[in-house]
């Protein structure tokens, strides 16, 4: 009996051990997908110069701010002004690592559409505090905040719109389920559900996929948010707002699958467009002039349409009005 006794007690302590050591490996497997290894502006500043022209950058009147989101977390942020003077807006968010001088790449297409340039530091990114990734659900509630300031700060009758790359094309999305009052939103190699993304890197790593639902439990025990939550598709059931999904073709780490299920996702009007020849993150890099051309194309079309909705408006508001005798 006491052989038996001492037995059951030694499996019962194995099994506790193992389930605290299980316990340990799936907390440090979600504390390793949400951590943040960011650069410098000084980095990402140098890498953008290594890689294609940015003189016409230093030319350009920049001013920085500060934002403070829905929680007091402070985003650095910075207004790089259009050489004319002009009431367009676009907030331009980068990608998972990276920071503001990451955008550096867009900004010519929106500059020569006569944008100013609204580019800031994700949240646990550049200057900011260090925190962890969520994945465009806190990102979202900061792109929020970013967009009720831009109203605030520069005037409630400006155009605004929005572009993001990888992260920030997932938080582009994540923030239309929150704000509608964007005259455009384009996604660049954004992900719609991380969990995909995390299992095609687990596959290619020979790593095991199962353990990424234990690691999305313990990711939601230790920062408040599970893998499963982090879905920007999801935002865009309602969502109304002109949307344009770019996405490299060779990309094999967000696929172009998931741009495609964004595009098919929103009920408003959406184009979706592959980019030959281009890994993650590098179709505006693989063939700039095409890139260039989507963008013009897309917002020419935007503005042909604000058009004729205020030509309409108008036209409505004269047959209101009463005959003058």
């Amino acid at each position: 009996m006491r052989k038996s006794f001492s037995l059951l007690k030694k499996i019962c302590v194995a099994l506790a051990v193992s389930a605290v050591a299980f316990g340990c490996v799936c907390v440090a497997v979600a504390k390793f997908i949400t951590s943040i290894k960011k650069q410098t502006l000084e980095e990402a500043l140098a890498w953008q110069k290594d890689h294609y022209d940015t003189s016409w950058f230093d030319a350009l009147s920049r001013e920085a701010y500060t934002v403070k989101s829905y929680d007091g977390y402070v985003l650095h942020a910075e207004l790089v002004r259009n050489p004319e003077e002009t009431d367009r807006y676009v907030i331009i968010s980068h990608g998972y690592t990276d920071n503001r001088y990451g955008n550096l790449k867009y900004m010519r297409d929106y500059l020569r559409n006569g944008y100013n340039c609204i580019i800031y530091d994700l949240r646990g990114h550049g200057e900011n505090e260090n925190t962890f990734c969520t994945y465009s659900v806190r990102e979202s509630e900061d792109l929020a905040c970013m967009i009720d300031d831009s109203y605030k700060r520069f005037g409630e009758e400006i155009e605004l719109g929005l572009h993001g790359e990888s992260l920030g094309a997932a938080t582009t999305a994540a923030v239309l389920g929150k704000r509608q009052n964007l005259s455009f939103a384009v996604c660049d190699c954004g992900f719609a559900d991380i969990m995909n993304v995390l299992q095609g890197a687990s596959q290619k790593r020979g790593l095991p996929a199962w353990i990424l639902k234990p690691a999305s439990l313990a990711s939601k025990l230790v920062n408040g948010y599970a893998f499963t939550e982090m879905r920007p598709i999801d935002a865009l059931e309602n969502n109304h707002v002109p949307m344009m999904f770019i996405h490299g073709a060779e990309d094999r780490f967000i696929v172009p699958d998931n741009s495609l299920r964004m595009n098919n996702a929103t009920p408003g009007y959406s184009e979706y467009h592959l980019i030959e020849g281009a890994y993650h993150a590098q179709s505006v890099l693989t063939d700039p002039e095409e890139y260039g051309r989507l963008i013009d194309q897309f917002l020419a079309g935007i503005h042909k349409e604000e058009t004729v909705k205020a030509d309409n408006s108008t036209a409505e508001e004269g047959q209101d009005d009463p005959a003058e005798d």
